[in-house]
């Protein structure tokens, strides 16, 4: 079938993208669901800072490859072997289409899936193969989703099926930036009840990982970014306190809120300089967790001295060290219960013609969470 798509051809045209739209909006070939994929139609899908990194060259992917990760919409047609969705089903996309096997599978932790790793770094779905093509030109699926498009071929693996009453543009947000945030907290620090906490980088995933600390129970939750405007967002999302990260003394003024620094530092902004501030501003014995995806090549540097003497916990975190099976249904009941206010992150929807323009707003840290809506 032929489907509306954006693509990228080239990673590190300079911005405003406006200008020098890196995203083409083009008709693309889309092959039917093969053995254990799906056909979705695409009802919403956001833009997130991992789209970004792959759209200015800081996150190398193949290309040609058709963008976006962060979405919901409704099965339309279901390969061979697949008898547990049908069309008609809503479902939530998740980047890492993990096999179940695999040996961190087994061990629970699906976020580490091995073949679904292999397929994101190659540009395939988790089966190897390429759905998409443009001119008999093979074009590369990211993440194993490539939801800037009117349709999408998937992996079983990829979905989530969820209530068919949750309006698909907030349920897009549970695919990642909720997924991410919220799981970062629960799940990778498991934070406790009275714990204090610092949020470094207010994009959507910081943002979530605020309303993660707050449903978690944190006695202090204080966020940090270079904005004045997000710092405000994150007080009305729940966060005590705020510190400028231009601040002279940004960890000193960390550290006497806290009082000798935080019981648990999130990095979610994706750089060094983030994360060199998130660990500093770490109390002794404290835990510093990190989801941000800065360019492979960049480095920092700790003592390893403090690390033993201060029994300290430098930590990563992917796709919120989540199981999404279960954690997106988990964190869709805890929307509805009034415990994690997810909506107040979608602060602009998009038609898939404003996609360049929506990466300049992202790219300046105006708004929170953008979401494309194809009607």
């Amino acid at each position: 079938m032929r489907i509306k798509a954006a693509v990228l051809r080239q990673s590190g045209l300079p911005p405003p993208y406006a200008a020098s739209k890196p995203l083409e909006i083009a008709e693309l070939d889309l092959e039917p669901p093969g053995r254990g994929e799906l056909l979705v139609a695409i009802k919403a899908a956001g833009l997130c800072h991992s789209d970004l990194s792959v759209i200015d060259g800081s996150r190398p992917r193949p290309t040609p490859m058709a963008l976006g990760h962060e979405a919901a919409g409704i099965v339309e047609a279901v390969g061979e072997g697949l008898t547990d969705l049908k069309v008609g089903d809503h479902v939530v996309l998740v980047f890492v289409p993990s096999c179940g096997r695999c040996g961190p599978c087994a061990a629970g932790r699906p976020a580490l899936c091995e073949p679904a790793a292999k397929a994101n770094a190659a540009g395939t779905l988790l089966s190897g193969e390429r759905r998409l093509s443009f001119r008999a030109e093979p074009i590369n699926h990211l993440l194993g989703v490539s939801a800037f498009a009117t349709h999408a071929v998937v992996a079983r693996e990829s979905c989530v099926k969820i209530d068919p009453d949750l309006p698909l543009g907030l349920a897009a947000l549970f695919g990642c930036a909720v997924l991410t945030g919220v799981g970062a907290v629960v799940n990778t620090a498991k934070l406790e009840p009275g714990q204090s906490v610092a949020v470094v980088g207010l994009g959507g995933v910081g943002l979530s990982a605020v309303l993660g600390a707050k449903l978690a129970g944190a006695r202090q939750i204080i966020a940090v970014d270079l904005s004045d405007d997000k710092l405000a967002f994150a007080t009305r999302l729940g966060a005590t306190h705020t510190v400028n990260a231009r601040s002279n003394d940004a960890v000193g003024d960390i550290r006497r809120l806290a009082g000798a620094g935080v019981d648990v530092a999130f990095e979610m902004a994706g750089s060094v300089p983030a994360l060199e501030l998130a660990y500093a501003a770490t109390a002794r014995g404290g835990a510093t967790v990190t989801a941000g995806l800065p360019h492979p090549d960049k480095r920092m540097s700790l003592s390893p001295l403090a690390l033993v003497a201060e029994e300290r916990t430098l930590k990563g975190s992917y796709v919120g060290s989540s199981a999404p099976q279960r954690d997106v249904p988990r964190m869709i009941a805890l929307f509805r219960a009034g415990l994690l206010p997810v909506d107040q992150l979608l602060t602009h929807r998009l038609k898939l013609e404003e996609t360049n323009e929506g990466f300049d707003r992202l790219r300046e840290g105006i708004g929170v969470r953008q979401v494309i809506v194809f009607d």
